[in-house]
C-alpha cells in the first residue's frame, strides 16, 4: 500500500508526469520537456522518490528505453485500456493531459493483475523489427508511386505499362526513362529495343518482337500536343522518384536478409517457409514475436496479438464470434502471407484450409485466419522450444497423407 507509481503522457515536444502514493493520492504533477536535461531530471525524480513502476501508452522509443536503461520497471497500457477507464474517474466527459497521465498511474497501481511489466527485446531483434517495418514503409510509398504512373501512361500511352509485367521493375523504369511519351518512341524498332534489353539486362523471356507487339496494341492515346508534354514531365518526375525508392528496397532486403540468417532465431522461421524469397516474412514474423519467450506464456496469447483468434460478445442466448481489430497489424499480415503460401504445397495446411473452413461456408480471408491460427499453434511450440520445423515431425500432414494413400 505504500508503493509509488507514475503515470507518463507521452508528447512530441512536452511531456506530463503524475505521481500517486499507495492510496492514489496525487504526489507531484509536472511538466517535462523531450530534451536531454528533461528526460534526465525525469529519471533521477523517479529513482529520488522511489516510484516503483511507471504506466506509458507506448510500449517503445527513447523515453522507454531511458526508464528501462535506469532499471524502473515500465507498464505498457494499450491506448484502448485508457479510453475504457476514463469512464471510471469522469462524468462530464472530459480530457486533458494531466488526467491521462493521473489515470495511468492509477492503472499502474490498481489493475497490474490485467496489465504486464515490459520485457524489451535483444538488440538484434529490435534491429530487425526497424529494418522490417521500414521496408513495409518503403513499399507502401513505392505501391502508390506505381499507381500514379500506371494512371498517367493509362491517359496518354498505355502500351508503355503493357509492354513489361510490372510498370515499377528496374527495366520497366529505364525503358518509360528513356521513351516516357510516344513521341519518344517514335523510331523505336526491333533492333533499337534489343540493343535497349541488351544494355539494361532484361533477363525476361518475351522476345523484342513479343514486346513491341504489346507497345503497339493497346490503343493510341489522343493526347494534344501540351497536354502530351505536361504528362511526359509527369511520368519522368514519377520515374525519378521510384528508382532509388525500388533500389532502397532491394538494398533493404539484402540487410534484412543477412540480419535474419545471423539472428540466434532465424533459422526457427526460416524453416517455415520453402522459397528463398520468403525471408521477408519471416523475418517479419521473428521481429513481431520477439525472442522473449515470457511474453507469450501460451500460444492463446500469441493468437490473439495476431489477430487469429476471433472476440467473443456474448450476452444472454446470444453469442457472436467477431473479427479482433486491436491486434498487431505487422503480424497479422506475415502471419496471413504465411498461411495463403502453405495452402499451396502443404497438405495439412491445404485441408483446414478447403475442408475445415471454405467448404463450412467461410470466405477467403476467414479461412486464412483459421489456417493462420493453427500455424501459430505449431509456431508458439517451436519458438518456445528453440526447435525447427521439420514436415517428417509433424503428426498432422503425416497421418493426413497416409489416409489418402
Amino acid at each position: 500500500m505504500h508503493e509509488r507509481t507514475a503515470g507518463i503522457d507521452l508528447a512530441s515536444e512536452e511531456h506530463r508526469l503524475v505521481i500517486v502514493d499507495g492510496e492514489g493520492g496525487e504526489l507531484e504533477q509536472q511538466r517535462i520537456s523531450h530534451s536531454e536535461d528533461g528526460i534526465e531530471a525525469l529519471v533521477r525524480r523517479l529513482l529520488e522518490l522511489g516510484v516503483a513502476r511507471v504506466a506509458i501508452e507506448q510500449p517503445n522509443g527513447i523515453v522507454v528505453d531511458r526508464l528501462l536503461d535506469a532499471g524502473i520497471a515500465v507498464v505498457a497500457v494499450h491506448p484502448n485500456q485508457l479510453a475504457a477507464a476514463r469512464e471510471r474517474y469522469r462524468t462530464g466527459g472530459g480530457k486533458s493531459d494531466g488526467f491521462d497521465a493521473y489515470l495511468l498511474a492509477e492503472l499502474a497501481r490498481t489493475d497490474m493483475h490485467r496489465l504486464r511489466l515490459l520485457e524489451p527485446d535483444s538488440d538484434e531483434t529490435k534491429a530487425l523489427r526497424a529494418l522490417t517495418r521500414t521496408r513495409e514503409d518503403l513499399v507502401e510509398q513505392k505501391v502508390a508511386l506505381a499507381n500514379q504512373l500506371r494512371a498517367q501512361l493509362d491517359a496518354f500511352w498505355p502500351g508503355a505499362k503493357q509492354i513489361f509485367a510490372d510498370v515499377d521493375s528496374p527495366i520497366a523504369l529505364a525503358f518509360l526513362e528513356r521513351y516516357p511519351s510516344p513521341a519518344d518512341a517514335r523510331g523505336l524498332g526491333e533492333r533499337r529495343l534489343t540493343g535497349f534489353l541488351a544494355r539494361n539486362r532484361y533477363c525476361g523471356r518475351r522476345t523484342p518482337a513479343e514486346l513491341l507487339a504489346r507497345l503497339r496494341s493497346a490503343p493510341e492515346g489522343r493526347a494534344g500536343e501540351t497536354e502530351q508534354e505536361a504528362r511526359r514531365a509527369i511520368v519522368l518526375a514519377l520515374v525519378a522518384v521510384l528508382k532509388p525508392l525500388v533500389e532502397q528496397i532491394k538494398l533493404l532486403t539484402s540487410q534484412i536478409a543477412g540480419a535474419l540468417r545471423s539472428h540466434g532465431d532465424g533459422q526457427i522461421f526460416l524453416s517455415l517457409f520453402r522459397h528463398p524469397k520468403s525471408v521477408v516474412t519471416a523475418a517479419e514474423l521473428l521481429a513481431e514475436i520477439g525472442d522473449n519467450r515470457d511474453r507469450h506464456p501460451t500460444s492463446a496469447s500469441l493468437e490473439a496479438i495476431a489477430g487469429q483468434a476471433p472476440v467473443t460478445v456474448q450476452s444472454g442466448k446470444k453469442k457472436v464470434a467477431c473479427f479482433r481489430w486491436a491486434c498487431n497489424k505487422n503480424l497479422r499480415d506475415a502471419v496471413s502471407v504465411l498461411a495463403d503460401a502453405s495452402r499451396h504445397h502443404n497438405p495439412w495446411a491445404n485441408d483446414i484450409y478447403h475442408r475445415r473452413a471454405r467448404a463450412r461456408g467461410h470466405d477467403h480471408p476467414h479461412a486464412i485466419r483459421i489456417l493462420g491460427r493453427a500455424w501459430l499453434r505449431i509456431i508458439w511450440r517451436l519458438w518456445q522450444n528453440r526447435d525447427t520445423y521439420d514436415p517428417q515431425r509433424h503428426g498432422n500432414p503425416n497421418r493426413l497423407l497416409a489416409a489418402q494413400g
